[in-house]
């Protein structure tokens, strides 16, 4: 092979391997800068921080006591004292969309909901605050209950939650009878029919 050809293969060869090293490079610092995640266009995605409870590390227990009565709040911003939810027994689910595990359940709670709304209430607490976002992407999982808002932080405070996903399963008299992290579909089933039914 002359030595023309022999150097043109080399600096081909080069440049392919710079290009690949370029890309491989770049696809690096791009996941650095998102923190190694990726959403669709489909996600809801929000920038804004979980709100500060305090430091507190895991959730208080709050099996056999009333449920706090504070005010949330409506896509509206209007204030909703949560001692107007109390008459039925009912499943609070506090959610975030920044919350990959409160994501994953939101079709579950839709599921149940379609089976048990005529006998339990449900309500989607968003710890994000009043968001036509937020509200876009429930609807979106097939969520049609009740989404409220705890923008100022004051029922996550008060009920001392500092890990989500959390639902509460309160009965008639105001009672939370249940607490527990993420669930599926048959669990969350299983706990309507023993605790609220």
């Amino acid at each position: 092979m002359a030595p023309v050809q022999v150097r043109k293969r080399l600096l081909f060869g080069s440049l392919a391997v710079s290009a690949v090293a370029s890309v491989a490079v770049g696809f690096i610092l791009a996941d650095r800068n998102t923190g190694g995640s990726s959403t669709t266009s489909t996600e809801a995605t929000d920038t804004r921080p979980a709100p500060d409870v305090g430091g507190i590390d895991t959730n208080a227990v709050v099996e056999g006591k009333p449920l706090p009565d504070v005010n949330v709040q409506n896509l509206a911003g209007d204030d909703i004292p949560t001692s107007s939810l109390i008459g039925m027994p009912m499943v609070i689910n506090v959610w975030g969309s920044t919350c990959i595990p409160c994501k994953e359940e939101l079709p579950a709670f839709a599921a149940a909901y379609a089976k048990y709304g005529s006998k339990v209430q449900f309500v989607g607490l968003d710890f994000l605050g009043p968001s036509d976002r937020e509200e876009r992407f429930a609807r979106g999982k097939g969520v049609k209950y009740q989404l409220l808002y705890d923008g100022n932080g004051e029922f996550i405070s008060t009920a001392g939650i500092a890990a989500f996903p959390v639902t509460l399963f309160v009965n008639a008299k105001g009672v939370i009878v249940r607490q527990t992290g993420q669930l599926d579909e048959a669990t969350l089933a299983k706990y309507i029919e023993s605790d609220l039914g």
